[in-house]
């Protein structure tokens, strides 16, 4: 009974979406209305610049934090990956915003910070890597979600539920790239990166 709760208010808390209502209040329309579509970090850097990028992706990493520390100190270790999914879930069919979000990698990245602190500054680390080496920002996404993916799993000691409600989380995230990797895919097929053009603003 106490993890439905814990399911409901993650959910819930991510379906605040907070590129929408900063753009909303900053009166920059709204950012699934613009480049990609997508109601993240990456888009409110192209909306608005580093700053308020910075801004929106520290509020959806704080609450993703904050959440972890929740579980963590109430419910069992098992369990804790599924309040993960359950936040992503919510950034992605955000039950205020017409269930219209973004991919939740902010808010994962986020929620994995307190349950595996050092495989997440890894995943960190791999993203600036990839995309210095790429410039583009779903494909650092794609490298750091695995690697949280697989540090959550290590850090919960190899447990059946926890990593079942990682994996799960896991790929949920990367089918919502899924457009981005079919994009890349016929960039590659044709030897042009026109394709992916659009697809470098869908990051978080």
């Amino acid at each position: 009974m106490r993890l439905l709760g814990f399911l409901v208010f993650a959910y819930l808390a991510g379906s605040l979406n907070f590129a929408v209502c900063v753009m909303g209040i900053l009166g920059k329309g709204d950012p699934r209305e613009a480049f990609s579509g997508n109601a993240g970090t990456t888009n409110v850097y192209r909306l608005t610049g580093r700053g308020w990028a910075a801004f929106v992706l520290c509020l959806d990493a704080g609450r993703g934090a904050g959440l972890a520390v929740l579980a963590l100190a109430l419910l069992p270790p098992d369990l804790v990956s599924w309040v993960g999914l359950a936040l992503v879930l919510g950034n992605r069919f955000p039950l205020f915003h017409g269930f219209r979000g973004g991919k939740g990698v902010a808010s994962y990245l986020g929620f994995c910070m307190p349950v595996a602190p050092w495989g997440t500054a890894l995943a960190c680390l791999l993203w600036v890597i990839v995309h210095r080496l790429v410039r583009l920002p779903f494909v650092a996404s794609v490298c750091m979600i695995l690697t949280l993916g697989g540090a959550v799993v290590a850090a919960t000691g190899f447990q059946g539920a926890s990593a079942a409600g990682t994996v799960v989380a896991v790929l949920f995230i990367l089918c919502n790239h899924k457009g981005n990797l079919i994009a890349l895919r016929a960039a590659r097929k044709w030897g042009d990166s026109s394709p992916i053009s659009s697809g470098e603003n869908r990051g978080k």
